[in-house]
């Protein structure tokens, strides 16, 4: 029996259909890079995040935190002093103590700056943290329900830590505008503090 011949009109209509899904698995492929913005990692192992944090001289993206009040502000909220966002995935780990303990101690000698320790722990945790402690110099916000960790680059989208905040710090002047920026390679690492408190000198 002879071959069946694949005729030329068949054979365009082939050609369509593979560079048509070549292009789909393109565009999935460049979405889902483009979702996993930056890698750090966890104990050595692998994390990925939700994206990338502002770099120095950007705008500071929208975005909204909830307070220990529980009052929701925005970054519109922060303008007319300086912010440093100490962002973390919980106060309950030893780390994230250590870097709000360590920001309390700095923000004593910093001028018309305000040090935001941030984490998706709810802020009761938060305030039930600071009250034991008597951390009086920074305050606290929760992204729990807000689109902070998404804004900036670092919900953490894998690993045992998926769904809380990778650990970073930006630094914002009073218009702000971004003065430096530090997504922590190590989660289990203290972030650069010297780095911090200089880019505001």
């Amino acid at each position: 029996m002879a071959a069946k011949k694949t005729t030329p009109k068949k054979k365009t209509a082939k050609k369509t259909k593979v560079a048509a899904k070549k292009k789909i698995t393109k565009k999935v492929t460049k979405k889902v890079s483009a979702n996993h913005g930056s890698k750090v990692t966890l104990r050595g192992g692998p994390v990925s995040t939700s994206g990338r944090l502002p770099a120095k001289g950007a705008q500071t993206p929208a975005f909204t935190l909830t307070t220990g009040a529980l009052q929701d502000i925005s970054n519109k909220d922060l303008l007319g002093k300086r912010v440093i966002l100490n962002i973390f995935p919980s106060i309950d780990t030893p780390t994230c103590a250590t870097s709000t303990r360590t920001f309390n101690e700095l923000a004593s000698a910093l001028n018309n700056t305000d040090v935001y320790c941030v984490s998706a722990d709810l802020p009761f945790a938060q305030g039930r943290f600071c009250g034991v402690e008597g951390l009086a110099n920074v305050k606290t916000a929760s992204s729990f329900r807000s689109n902070f960790g998404k804004a900036l680059g670092v919900t953490i989208l894998d690993g045992v830590l998926k769904g809380v905040l990778a650990r970073a710090v930006v630094v914002l002047d009073e218009k702000g505008k971004v003065l430096h920026s530090e997504l922590v390679s190590e989660i289990a690492n203290e972030p650069n503090y010297d780095a911090a408190i200089n880019s505001l000198k």
